[in-house]
């Protein structure tokens, strides 16, 4: 009996842990009634994201938007764009979803899936602007960090995702994370730090009341910015 397992079956290693949580009842009458509205279905098919926001315009995309406040935020004061937000969990898509139905955000899309799926997948070559990727799970544990979603090969993704000019930024409040982001960005030779190592915090990303309540307490917050190469 041949006991090898072929690597195109393995189980991939994955960013998140699916902890539903506890829904609010808003939130779950947002899944129901304003994600066909708002949202984007998951599947095995090229998206055109002019045909989906109806204009041409630049289109950023973000991975991993927790409750979707600073996502909201960013996307009704820069209306010029378009958004398209990924989450896998139930919570904070309902909640980004009752965001956009009460401030009118029409330049906000949402998805429900697996961020990894959706670049292979659904997202073609050279079609987004720029990628955000603000305070994803840092894994802190080391047996843990083969888990952290900004990783070489994920990078490689964005990158043939990204057009010439178009930017990935990072954040996250763990110098350890910050350290390792860093190398794994440098590393790319596609891309091209805006910085000599960490950026200033671009206007464009408010600060979170979380952020907020750890810089009062000294706690850093690091933010990575560096941009696609070539033309």
């Amino acid at each position: 009996m041949n006991d090898t397992v072929n690597p195109e079956k393995r189980r991939p290693i994955r960013s998140f842990v699916l902890r539903q949580g506890r829904m609010s009842v808003a939130q779950t009458r947002a899944l129901e009634t304003l994600l066909p509205r708002w949202g984007i279905p998951y599947r095995e098919a090229p998206l055109d994201l002019d045909q989906t926001f109806g204009r041409a315009a630049p289109k950023i995309l973000e991975i991993g938007f927790g409750m979707g406040d600073s996502t909201a935020r960013i996307a009704a004061e820069h209306p010029e764009n378009d958004y398209l937000g990924i989450e896998v969990h139930g919570p904070g898509v309902g909640s980004l979803l009752n965001q956009i139905e009460a401030a009118h955000l029409t330049n906000l899309r949402v998805m429900q899936h697996d961020a990894v799926e959706v670049l292979k997948h659904m997202l073609v070559p050279a079609s987004l602007d720029g990628v955000h990727i603000f305070f994803p799970d840092p894994w802190h544990k080391k047996k843990h960090n083969k888990r952290r979603l900004i990783q070489p090969a994920l990078v490689a993704l964005l990158c043939g995702r990204l057009k010439p000019g178009g930017y990935l930024h990072a954040a996250t409040d763990w110098q350890e994370y910050a350290e390792h982001i860093l190398a794994v960005l440098s590393a790319e030779p596609s891309l091209s730090n805006t910085a000599a190592d960490y950026a200033p915090r671009p206007d464009y990303r408010p600060l979170t009341k979380f952020e907020q309540r750890g810089i009062r307490l000294g706690h850093g917050v690091w933010d990575i910015v560096f941009r696609k190469t070539g033309k």
